[in-house]
């Protein structure tokens, strides 16, 4: 037992009869990083926060977990700046727990002492400009500092057990290679790691043990290198099999949407630059960048949410207006958005089909039994069974919801799709499915009149399109077919953005 600072025994967790961890057993060792992989709604996220002993509310909890090492046990969520004061500069955050520590000292010594933790905290957690950093507030820090801002905190407190929770979700693939580097650099001073994730390619750079769950169980644990050279459990195959998407040929159909010399602006800023910018009928395009590159404020513009721009967004030829207020019912319905957070998109008050309906209504003039019955066809078409579609959007899953805001949009019959980053937090089985769901519209489903935009962080799942377009910096640097920059990237940062991904397909640690 000297070498396991954290271990559960048997865990069981139910909620209104129905077991969401079923015997669950987990050993933490410290230096190591230990991965819990699965789709939504395996267990992975509820074992995890057992170690902190949070439990969803109402649980009814059995099994056994204990903490053998002193010091918390530190959580980096996937959304951290649900954990940060708003309200609080960071420098502030991070004092209040060193100042705690140094009291036993003379008055005199106190404040450098309390200091020096707090650098060697932020550097530790991989923070280096930490001068300018500890200034700012939470809102002022992007999504990967305030993940290390967590980290830090985390690391001041003492903690020999670190929980991150999906912490890569979102993020391009140099963002990625960072927090593999950052979080290998925590279990390399002797802190165990548990990772929560469904991103293969960083277990496998990071992981030295896995557990694979399924409906709240354990179905195969290892050592990372042994699951993915043999995987023993029909499930851990599949995970590995969905993991790679087919590149497309190139469609060449009519311009559908057409982009000319656009500048948008947030306040006096200037945040984007598409010079030129052609979708095809019947094309995916893919929109690739990271986060704070463009794409959204792109995906944004052409959806009439976004109105500070010049140039022109033209629809079959025609300029369509920047707001979404000044489009009429044709041009809304024409181009349709699907967000990142299909939940946020709900009203949680109302059922989910009433919901779905309601486009076909709003858009199209139809007549509510009809569009009733439209949304609950095409809600099953997509694959939601159809005892779900009457319940309100709490007691669907992400991905559930995420396929009945597809059905919204769809039921308005558009020209254009755009849909924002909707597989970044899904597993591989359920982002392969989505994906295979997406080409069927295009290809099949919609026929030569649909055109797809696809704003992903992810060259894997770019893989999907016909062709790619890349921004960085909010400047459009390339755009070709997916075969051509995939294959034989030009721009300096395409070509790092292929290499971070390379890395992150094939590193394991030693």
């Amino acid at each position: 037992m000297s070498d396991i600072v954290a271990e559960i025994r048997e865990l069981r967790v139910e909620i209104d009869g129905r077991a969401i961890v079923d015997g669950v057993n987990l050993r933490v060792r410290p230096g190591k990083v230990t991965a819990l992989v699965g789709a939504s709604g395996s267990g992975k996220t509820t074992t995890g926060l057992a170690l902190l002993g949070e439990y969803p509310a109402g649980a009814r909890v059995s099994g056994d977990v204990r903490l053998t090492a002193d010091g918390p046990v530190g959580y980096v969520p996937q959304h951290p700046a649900a954990v940060l004061n708003p309200a609080r500069r960071v420098g502030a955050l991070l004092y209040d727990i060193a100042r705690a520590q140094v009291r036993h000292l003379p008055r005199a010594e106190r404040r450098a002492a309390a200091r020096e933790r707090v650098l060697r905290a932020l550097s530790d957690a991989q923070l280096p400009d930490a001068g300018a950093l500890l200034r700012r507030h939470p809102h002022q820090l992007s999504g990967g500092q305030q993940q290390r801002v967590v980290l830090a905190q985390a690391l001041l407190l003492g903690a020999r057990v670190v929980v991150a929770d999906e912490p890569t979700t979102g993020q391009d693939a140099l963002t990625k290679s960072r927090v593999v580097e950052q979080l290998a650099a925590v279990a390399a001073r002797g802190i165990a790691v548990v990772l929560l994730s469904h991103d293969l390619d960083v277990v496998r750079a990071l992981a030295d043990e896995v557990l694979v769950m399924r409906e709240g169980r354990v179905v195969e644990s290892g050592p990372v290198e042994r699951l993915w050279r043999a995987p023993r459990h029909a499930w851990t195959r599949r995970l590995l099999d969905e993991r790679r998407v087919p590149v497309r040929d190139a469609v060449d159909g009519r311009p559908v949407l057409e982009v000319r010399d656009l500048a948008a602006v947030h306040g006096t800023t200037t945040v984007l630059r598409a010079p030129r910018l052609t979708l095809r009928a019947g094309e995916c395009l893919a929109v690739v960048g990271r986060s704070g590159s463009g794409k959204t404020t792109l995906a944004r513009c052409l959806a009439g949410l976004h109105r500070d721009f010049a140039g022109e967004v033209l629809l079959d030829g025609s300029a369509l207006p920047r707001s979404l207020r000044r489009r009429g019912r044709g041009q809304l319905a024409a181009v349709q958005y699907v967000f990142q957070d299909a939940r946020a998109a709900f009203d949680e008050h109302r059922p989910v089909l009433d919901q779905v309906a309601r486009t076909a209504v709003r858009l199209r003039g139809s007549g509510e039994r009809e569009a009733r019955e439209e949304a609950l066809r095409a809600l099953v078409d997509l694959g939601l069974p159809e005892g779900l579609a009457p319940r309100r959007p709490g007691e669907l899953s992400g991905g559930e919801l995420q396929r009945a805001a597809l059905a919204r949009a769809l039921l308005a019959r558009p020209r254009v799709l755009i849909c924002d980053e909707i597989t970044s937090g899904l597993d591989t089985v359920s982002r392969r499915a989505l994906l295979d769901l997406l080409v069927g519209l295009v290809r099949d489903g919609g026929g030569d009149d649909l055109a797809l935009v696809l704003i992903t962080h992810d060259l894997d799942t770019a893989r999907l399109a016909d062709r790619i377009a890349v921004l960085d910096a909010g400047a459009l640097v390339e755009q070709g077919s997916a075969r051509r920059v995939l294959a034989e990237p030009r721009h300096p940062f395409t070509v790092d953005l292929m290499e971070a991904t390379t890395r992150l397909g094939v590193e394991s640690r030693l």
